[in-house]
């Protein structure tokens, strides 16, 4: 199948690119002595994990237990979820879950570890689990080294949990207090013969300078993957890296200067994160999609020099934040060139429980 064959919207997938992208991350881990665990909520794609896996993937990374069940399912056995479960159906699941693969849970409290115990306790199991530590992005995570001691002690204790280290998603630029943190932290637990032998960093736009935070033994980025305009400008990927685009096809030239795409809020992500339009057209940069309707693209062409696309032309939008959209689709076209290889499912599609 060629593109042009293609009905848009649909999200395409460079399986080039993709494949340059997961080799030179997964060489620059080995080169520098810590593990990759990539975060699968940026692509939600069965085969693409199973890759990211087979190419030295220590495990993967799921945000939801929706999105773990499917990859287990699908035969990846070592799975971390960064994201406090609560509530006793969701125990119940990641009971059933750890039943047959390697499960990594975290927790920033009590509140959240000690059900979680009882829940593994009671089915005579235990689960490792790590403490989620806020280091400068303000989310989730305990506030302060004494709380990060005080807690680990606490599950180290807790039948049913295993205390296995230590967890963080930090913002752009906030390795040194990554640093800091699990240094002093680590250093307080050795006091009280506590090992933390996973110390679990994040993010994609910090990820070339990941071996710079110190006592950290894994990294878990997503976006690295497609990339994205977000990804662009944080400057960890280039345009030529980047390998989700969404083919839309322009239905509407109302003025000389305004064009109507077939994509809108639910074919492209809403994020704007500060960058000028709704994503960028790769065929005219120069264009800007300035505003989403749920089914319409709105693109200004005032600054487009040259011949404009007319009524039928079919163009490739970039993304700003690639990991919504993949979410937005049943399939995806994984390509080569111009050729379409396959249509796959997004397996992980929807599971945000």
């Amino acid at each position: 199948m060629k593109l042009d064959e293609l009905d848009t919207p649909i999200a395409l997938v460079d399986l080039d690119r993709v494949e340059a992208n997961l080799k030179r991350w997964q060489a620059f881990c080995d080169r520098h002595g810590f593990a990759n665990r990539p975060h699968i909520k940026t692509h939600k794609l069965v085969e693409l994990a199973r890759l990211q896996v087979e190419l030295g993937a220590r495990g993967i990374a799921c945000q939801k237990l929706g999105e773990a069940e499917v990859m287990a399912d699908a035969g990846i056995d070592d799975i971390l979820i960064p994201f406090n479960l609560v509530g006793e159906r969701k125990l119940t699941r990641a009971v059933a879950l750890a039943k047959r693969i390697r499960l990594i849970l975290i927790a920033d409290s009590r509140e959240v570890s000690d059900p979680i115990g009882r829940a593994f306790a009671q089915a005579d199991m235990s689960v490792e689990m790590l403490v989620e530590c806020d280091t400068g992005a303000k989310r989730n995570g305990t506030q302060t080294v004494e709380e990060t001691v005080e807690l680990a002690r606490h599950i180290a204790a807790t039948p049913g949990l295993r205390f296995a280290g230590l967890l963080t998603y930090p913002p752009p630029g906030g390795q040194p207090n990554v640093v800091r943190f699990f240094n002093e932290t680590v250093a307080r637990l050795k006091e009280l013969g506590i090992e933390a032998p996973i110390l679990s960093s994040g993010g994609s736009p910090d990820m070339w300078t990941a071996n710079e935070q110190g006592p950290v033994t894994e990294h878990r980025p997503g976006t690295y993957i497609y990339g994205d305009r977000m990804q662009m400008r944080a400057g960890c990927i280039g345009l030529d890296d980047c390998a989700l685009t969404v083919l839309t096809t322009v239905v509407s030239r109302p003025t000389p200067d305004r064009a109507i795409l077939d994509a809108g809020s639910k074919a492209l992500t809403a994020d704007l994160h500060g960058l000028n339009g709704y994503g960028r057209i790769m065929e005219y940069p120069d264009a800007v999609i300035h505003g989403l309707s749920e089914e319409h693209g709105h693109v200004d062409l005032s600054q487009v020099e040259g011949p404009r696309p007319k009524v039928g032309d079919r163009v490739r939008v970039l993304p700003n934040h690639a990991c919504p959209v993949s979410n937005l689709y049943d399939q995806v076209a994984l390509i080569r060139g111009d050729r379409v290889e396959r249509l796959v499912d997004v397996a992980a599609r929807g599971r945000l429980t």
